[in-house]
């Protein structure tokens, strides 16, 4: 039986909590994730995730050597979610920061079996957070996907009012580095 049917709910941590637990060693070996208040597993990382992780923060850093830092991997506090973006691309020196930056001027998210929650949720969150650009590569479908223009619905839930789609022979320029171009073809494995 679902939550939904039983009428629980799931228990929301706080970020305090959240990492009080990872201190007493409750994620040990594990690979997690706050999203919405909810602890979510990650899924492994396989070799082509890896690749395509280690080839876009490469790229990234040509991009914006001397005017951000490429973090991989680590969380972006947001409201209510501490997400882990595969790679983000954050100004300034790692130096400037006391702790877990909370902005970035793009985030990239690796798909190979997260696309949906990839596209749907984190683009979601992102969006809430005023991430001006966010990608995903696509590994399955070997392409990338840019999503620009946040914005909050009517509704109050944010999204993104552009996405576009860049197969592997088409390039990309970043909104912060607009003279810059990436090949799409140059980050997939």
């Amino acid at each position: 039986m679902t939550a939904a049917r039983t009428g629980n709910r799931p228990f929301r941590f706080s970020r305090e909590q959240y990492y009080r637990l990872g201190e007493l060693g409750f994620f040990d070996g594990k690979r997690v994730e706050r999203i919405h208040g909810e602890i979510v597993e990650m899924s492994p990382i396989g070799w082509p995730h890896v690749v395509g992780t280690t080839k876009t923060a490469d790229a990234l850093n040509a991009i914006f050597a001397g005017r951000a830092w490429i973090n991989q991997g680590n969380p972006i506090p947001t409201d209510d979610s501490d997400p882990q973006p595969d790679v983000m691309v954050v100004p300034g020196r790692i130096e400037d920061y006391a702790d877990h930056p909370t902005h970035a001027l793009l985030i990239v998210e690796v798909a190979d079996t997260t696309l949906a929650r990839d596209t749907m949720v984190k683009a979601c969150l992102y969006a809430g957070a005023g991430i001006a650009e966010y990608w995903v590569l696509d590994l399955n479908h070997r392409e990338l996907l840019v999503f620009r223009d946040p914005a909050t619905r009517p509704d109050g839930a944010a999204e993104y009012r552009t996405r576009l789609a860049f197969d592997a022979s088409q390039s990309v320029s970043p909104l912060a580095a607009p003279t810059a171009s990436v090949r799409v073809a140059d980050l997939l494995p």
